[in-house]
Formats: C-alpha cells, sequence, structure tokens
C-alpha cells in the first residue's frame, strides 16, 4: 500500500498517491493545488489513482534567468537595493536576509521539514509548500514581499512583424501566477512573517527588434540576448487557500469515482484541459 511500510507502519513523509491509513500531514505542492483547480477529474487520477499527468521538459533557459536573477540579489541581500527597483521607485526595498533562505527556495524538497517553504494546515492534516525565488524586506513598514521572476520572449512567435508587447499580468494563463503567489504569501504567513498583501513580478523580456543578432562577442564561443525589465506589483487574495484545502481534504477522503473531466474553457483553466481533452477523447476512439 502506498505510504505504508512493509511493516504495517507509516511512512514518514506522506506524498504521492494519498493514503488515509497514514497519519502525516499530507505533501501538495502549490502546482498540485493548481492541478486541483483546473481539473478535479486529472488531480483525482493523480492523487487517489496514482496516473500521472504527462510532464513537459524543464524549461531550464526560465530556470537560468531565475538563478541569476537572485544571484543579482544576493550580492546586496540584507544591505542594500538594487538599481532595478530603485528605478521603480521601490528603493525601500531590499533583499531579505534570513538562514532559511536557501531552503525555501528548494521547490523539489519543500516537505522535507519545517525549515522548508511548507506549513502544515491542521484541519484538513494537508502540508502546503512549494520554492519561493524571493523575498525583499520593506524598510519602511517592516514586512516582507514575496518576489517572483518571470521569463518571457513577448513577440517572438511572428518575429518578423509582431512588436515586443510590455510584460504583464493581463494573458489568461497568467491566472496560474497569481495564484502561486496567493499561495506563497499564505503559507509564509503561516509560518509567522508579517508579508505584505503586494506582491511582486520581475519580468526579464526577451529582445528581438532592431538586434542583428546573438552572435556579436569577440569571443566566437559567446552569445548575447538582451532583455527588457519591468518589475509589476500584485495585491494578492488569499482569501481562497484554505476553502480550497477543505474541498481537496472532501475530495481525497470521499471521492470514489471520477469526477466529471473538466475539458472546456473554465476561470481556473481558461484553455481548458488538454490532458483531460486527450484522455476522453482517447477513450471514445477505442470505445471505451
Amino acid at each position: 500500500m502506498p505510504n505504508i511500510k512493509k511493516d504495517g507502519t507509516p511512512t514518514k513523509r506522506h506524498r504521492g498517491i494519498y493514503t488515509p491509513e497514514n497519519p502525516n500531514p499530507y505533501e501538495l505542492s502549490r502546482s498540485r493545488i493548481d492541478n486541483f483547480l483546473k481539473c478535479k477529474a486529472l488531480f483525482w487520477l493523480e492523487q487517489v489513482k496514482g496516473v500521472k499527468q504527462p510532464k513537459l521538459p524543464g524549461f531550464t533557459l526560465n530556470t537560468t534567468t531565475d538563478v541569476l536573477l537572485k544571484r543579482d540579489a544576493d550580492r546586496a541581500r540584507g544591505k542594500s537595493s538594487l538599481p532595478i527597483w530603485e528605478a521603480h521607485g521601490l528603493s525601500h526595498l531590499i533583499p531579505y536576509q534570513h538562514e532559511h533562505l536557501e531552503k525555501w527556495t528548494n521547490s523539489m524538497h519543500f516537505g522535507l521539514d519545517d525549515t522548508y517553504f511548507n506549513c502544515v494546515h491542521e484541519e484538513t492534516n494537508i502540508k502546503l509548500g512549494g520554492g519561493i525565488d524571493d523575498i525583499f524586506l520593506n524598510k519602511e513598514t517592516g514586512q516582507v514581499h514575496i518576489v517572483d521572476y518571470k521569463s518571457e520572449a513577448q513577440g517572438a512567435d511572428w518575429p518578423n512583424t509582431a512588436e515586443i508587447r510590455p510584460s504583464s499580468l493581463d494573458a489568461p494563463h497568467k491566472i496560474s501566477y497569481k495564484r502561486q503567489m496567493d499561495m506563497y504569501i499564505w503559507i509564509a504567513r503561516q509560518k509567522g512573517l508579517r508579508v505584505s498583501d503586494t506582491g511582486y513580478f520581475l519580468y526579464v523580456n526577451a529582445m528581438h527588434k532592431g538586434r542583428d543578432g546573438m552572435l556579436i562577442d569577440e569571443d566566437p564561443g559567446k552569445a548575447w540576448m538582451e532583455f527588457a525589465t519591468k518589475i509589476i506589483p500584485y495585491e494578492a487574495d488569499t482569501s481562497w487557500v484554505e476553502p480550497v484545502l477543505f474541498e481537496i481534504k472532501d475530495l481525497l477522503e470521499n471521492q470514489k469515482t471520477c469526477p466529471e473531466f473538466t475539458i472546456e474553457p473554465t476561470k481556473n483553466a481558461p484553455y481548458g484541459s488538454e490532458n483531460g481533452r486527450f484522455l476522453l477523447e482517447a477513450m471514445e476512439a477505442l470505445g471505451r
């Protein structure tokens, strides 16, 4: 049985397939919460039946920009602001120094112990967590702000005709970015941090208009890409987080059959569910 050892004792970490007999907190990442909001059927299949959804390759270029932006912040951490923040009128925000910050950025191991970025919701016994990109301290208020680093290339789909649009949070798929910020602010508060409702998205937007190419260095072994930058404030809404945890607990405990698939666009899944649509069409083609 998943999450139960051969001797009948529960595993220390309760993750993957939900096992009611395991009393330890059940670990759910912010992405699994997002899966639940997009399609309860796919969430149930994965968390209750162990049917994993197809995984996309990692966006390692995006991860690299996250790493480099955090290194920029590390040089000033706990001491001063950075020019980009000063240019946006935010010189009172400085990178936050904390003994567990490196663990908080580790999304792969968020559930190891309470020094990582997680919290246990006692009423549902769900351990919600993830990996933040950064936290900044507001010297004027003493509060901290969750910061998320984002990379994109606006207009790159049609490089010869499209103009690069300024970065924004307006695209339908970016509702997931907002929900992530909501969850991370909620978690940080459960950990006892004084967290502002305002989170920040720091965007780097790859530019191609007016650029002749990338091989512009004297060293032919190097290539360069230029990015436009923008910091976007976001006022979080954490009111939905706890009610959704209760909904998830009820589904895990009481849903005995697969819920209906959500394949059409909804508020939580503005493009519908491609995985759900594939499964339904495959079953129909096979006469199931």
